[in-house]
């Protein structure tokens, strides 16, 4: 059967965030979720489920499932390159569309995963069974355009397939599920004791004295005991924040719940844009406190070090794809201010090739610089010697990637992991020579200021 590309705008009385609550529960559903607020990149949600076939990466191995044909089979090549494989494989048309996700392959990538690009050490312990990769190809998706205030039931399938599907998303926005509440049963536990963050921040800068790394970001993992719904979790923390690149993902094992207020890298027909984010501050208690930490943090000397680290690092990491002389930054140390926290952005942009695959993009710029530090491998060698345990989601992505090559990942960080009736949340920093130790501890905390509290039990 032809795959066609079909765009249909319906009339449902629900927002994208209503409308998952009726499939939350179901394992690969997933909602990108642009914010609901004013910012500049928020104007997209979209929703996805039933993949036709799902790739899920555990070690060295991808399994890789086949939900049409019910076949399964387990592939050693690298899990990116087994994203364009089966883009190719499941046959979707190539058709452009002024969408920005119309059917392809949507789901999480793990920070770990970037052993598969780069030989890394391996001394922190993996005791999170997350996959490394979760990613799902769908023929369909239902996307919610918020300036034009439409709803569009987009696929690349047949039109018979087309027309049933619209059918199931109109069943679905009248028959809404009454869930269970979610919560936290215990307080939140640190991984790390203020002395013992201090060990590992003195040895970072032992690094830093012997020319090692310019930067390396420091983290520390914070848990607790959940029980319930973990998508009712996620609409507290998605109200309380409305951040553009957030996201719920469904998977077998457990949620992924992200607040993200950073894109790692978008990629819409050859143009490519990142956005990194180096230097935060707390809002302040009143309008003019509130504007005292935003100035304070566009003139941070130490801030605007640590960004200006990262913009060359993901300039760098762009430029291996790019139209030679295409990469420019038309913004620098730019202050976003978001419903809890200023971050101080810069933007990075370039051309791609329309013969590049936008994976083999993300593939050589992934995991991001800016929660990496630089240079870059060494950075990871050092995190991985420093923090006792895997990052697993956390300063992963979270997108996707369209039949129609275009691409769209956030960084993982403000995002919660729920396993076992667990939840874990993390929080670090860039460190430089300049860096203080007291300061840099603190961040984690305000990092988190607009997590923690929320789901507080």
């Amino acid at each position: 059967m032809s795959s066609i590309l079909h765009i249909t705008a319906i009339d449902i009385a629900l927002d994208a965030r209503h409308f998952f609550s009726s499939i939350s529960h179901q394992p690969w559903a997933m909602l990108l979720d642009s914010g609901h607020s004013d910012h500049q990149d928020a104007q997209f949600d979209v929703v996805v489920y039933d993949p036709i076939v799902t790739l899920t990466t555990n070690g060295d191995e991808t399994t890789i499932v086949d939900n049409i044909s019910q076949t399964k089979e387990i592939s050693r090549d690298n899990p990116f390159d087994l994203i364009d494989q089966q883009l190719i494989q499941c046959a979707l048309t190539d058709e452009r569309s002024d969408l920005p996700f119309s059917g392809g392959a949507m789901g999480h990538f793990s920070y770990d995963l970037g052993r598969t690009c780069e030989k890394l050490n391996s001394k922190a312990e993996r005791d999170i069974n997350l996959p490394e990769m979760a990613v799902g190809i769908y023929q369909h998706a239902l996307v919610f355009d918020l300036k034009r205030e439409r709803v569009i039931v987009v696929s690349r399938t047949t039109v018979q397939a087309h027309q049933t599907h619209i059918t199931r998303v109109q069943s679905l926005a009248n028959h809404q599920a009454k869930r269970t509440s979610g919560a936290l049963t215990t307080p939140w536990r640190n991984q790390l004791t203020r002395q013992q963050y201090s060990a590992s921040f003195d040895r970072v800068q032992q690094y830093l004295r012997q020319g090692d790394c310019y930067q390396i970001n420091l983290t520390q993992r914070f848990e607790a005991n959940y029980r319930g719904d973990e998508y009712q979790m996620y609409l507290k923390l998605a109200t309380q924040n409305n951040t553009p690149f957030s996201a719920f993902i469904r998977l077998e094992q457990g949620a992924i719940l992200s607040i993200s207020p950073e894109r790692f890298i978008q990629s819409r027909h050859g143009r490519v844009q990142a956005k990194p984010i180096k230097g935060t501050r707390p809002r302040g208690a009143d309008p003019i406190e509130d504007q005292r930490l935003a100035t304070e943090l566009a003139n941070s000397e130490k801030d605007q070090s640590e960004n200006l680290m990262i913009v060359d690092l993901l300039r760098n990491d762009i430029g291996r794809c790019a139209v030679p002389g295409s990469v420019a930054v038309p913004a620098l140390f730019e202050v976003e201010s978001f419903k809890n926290v200023h971050h101080l952005v810069s933007t990075v942009t370039a051309a791609i090739s329309p013969l590049t695959s936008p994976i083999t993009l993300l593939k050589g710029a992934f995991p991001g610089g800016s929660i990496t530090g630089a240079p870059k491998i060494r950075a990871m060698n050092i995190i991985d010697e420093l923090e006792p345990h895997r990052r697993s989601i956390y300063c992963g992505s979270v997108g996707y990637i369209s039949a129609d090559s275009q691409m769209d990942t956030n960084i993982t960080i403000r995002t919660l992991l729920c396993l076992n009736n667990k939840v874990y949340c993390w929080a670090g920093g860039g460190i430089i020579a300049d860096s203080q130790v007291d300061q840099e501890y603190q961040e984690c905390f305000d990092k988190v200021a607009s997590i923690l509290p929320i789901l507080a039990p």
